[in-house]
């Protein structure tokens, strides 16, 4: 169903030029904090008296308090708000960066990563929820993707920044104090900046008939405000959301798997060929560009065409190409293709950012996302999760080139669940 809006309704450039700095500044300075983390925390377990294997959970702690943190933060946003929840979160991940900084044991570090992942949650989910209520359907994908590829940026960015901080301190700390100095400004920026949620109207207000007649699957009842119909809680959101959650949930989960494939596999395919580190590095961080480059054209291609259009050929491109590569690996020519099909892995990757992000905004109530999007966001962050099991699995049992093309295999499946559920639970066109 098509979605009509007022002529005062305002425009993307509009939010984006009112509201970018409350918005997507908090985002940025968090992710580019904890990019910049991320690649030093197996070092500094390792100073602690790390092995390896113990290292590798120490930095899995981060994925699991994500994992943990989604359905309270869900609770949270519903119950207090998106910009307390956010400052909540932003102010315990700063004593969280302090424990990392000083931290004793490594007991004590392992559980300050678990909290940080904890409130990366909360503050994602915080930032999901406002998008999903405050911005109008008619750009909500280039919106989310503008959000998606934020983070991919301080992501992207945080590792260089880290490598000059060591450069210039010597000491790996020096991100973790540089981390907690991002927290502060986003708390302070949260905190003391404009408030968005009360300056920006919700769609319903604008949108109020097309909102009355787009009506869940459940029932629940759409009003014209955020939220006033009665809050249901999280576990009930859940099961009362079930069938979306059980199958557009599901292949959104395969999506997500593979994106997380993709970060494990190219590493290890090229040291399984004999690339050097530098090489590997060199493939890895292009693929990254190409990732990064596209991922306001996902936003672009949802918001015109449908949500299936970026969906279905990002899915298409990650599970072939993880399908190819797999059968390259004894080729006289394996390092020319392994560089080739990393690109095709980064453009898929690219092509879905913002994707999750989006299908979690039409699935949810318009009422009270939250608790909806705490599920949603759990499946998705699982799905991730699972996949370096899986890889790892399969690669000890057979072999890694039989891994990658489970994981193509599951790129395939996924593009055939999401042709079937994505004109079922989202609006082919906005």
């Amino acid at each position: 169903m098509l979605v009509t809006h007022r002529p005062d309704s305002p425009s993307a450039r509009d939010v984006v030029g009112r509201f970018g700095p409350m918005i997507y500044g908090p985002t940025l300075l968090f992710a580019l904090g904890e990019g910049a983390v991320v690649p030093l925390i197996p070092v500094i377990a390792a100073e602690l008296g790390a092995d390896v294997p113990t290292a590798a959970l120490v930095v899995s702690a981060l994925v699991v308090g994500q994992l943990c943190g989604n359905i309270p933060a869900g609770w949270a946003v519903a119950r207090f708000g998106e910009r307390i929840t956010m400052a909540v979160a932003g102010g315990i991940a700063l004593g969280a960066a302090g424990v990392l900084a000083i931290a004793p044991s490594l007991g004590l570090f392992a559980l300050a990563v678990l909290l940080i992942g904890f409130c990366a949650a909360a503050f994602g989910l915080a930032r999901h929820s406002f998008m999903t209520t405050r911005v109008p359907a008619s750009f909500r994908a280039r919106a989310l993707s503008l959000l998606g590829g934020t983070f991919r940026l301080g992501m992207f960015v945080g590792p260089f920044v880290a490598a000059g901080l060591l450069a210039v301190f010597g000491d790996e700390r020096a991100a973790v104090w540089f981390f907690a100095g991002c927290l502060v400004t986003t708390v302070l920026l949260v905190l003391l900046g404009p408030d968005p949620e009360t300056q920006l109207l919700p769609p319903a207000t604008v949108e109020t008939t097309a909102a009355v007649e787009i009506a869940e699957d459940t029932g629940e009842p759409v009003t014209g405000s955020i939220p006033t119909a009665e809050r249901v809680g999280v576990f009930r959101t859940m099961w009362r959301h079930r069938t979306v959650l059980a199958r557009l949930g599901l292949a959104a989960a395969s999506l997500s798997a593979v994106r997380s494939a993709r970060q494990v596999i190219l590493p290890l395919w090229g040291l399984s060929i004999g690339l050097d580190a530098q090489t590997i590095a060199l493939v890895v961080g292009v693929t990254g560009a190409i990732d990064f480059a596209l991922f306001y054209a996902s936003g672009q291609v949802m918001d015109r065409f449908g949500r299936l259009w970026a969906a279905l050929p990002a899915m298409l491109l990650m599970g072939l190409g993880f399908i190819a590569l797999s059968l390259t690996h004894d080729l006289d020519q394996a390092a020319m293709w392994f560089a080739l099909f990393a690109g095709v892995l980064g453009v898929g990757n690219g092509l879905s950012s913002g994707i999750l992000l989006t299908l979690g905004a039409d699935t949810a109530p318009k009422s009270d996302p939250a608790p909806y999007l705490g599920s949603w966001r759990t499946l998705t962050d699982a799905g991730g999760a699972v996949a370096p099991l899986l890889v790892s699995g399969i690669a000890a049992a057979g072999s890694l080139a039989l891994a990658t093309g489970a994981m193509g295999a599951i790129g395939l499946l996924g593009a055939l669940a999401f042709v079937r559920w994505v004109p079922r639970f989202s609006p082919p066109r906005r």
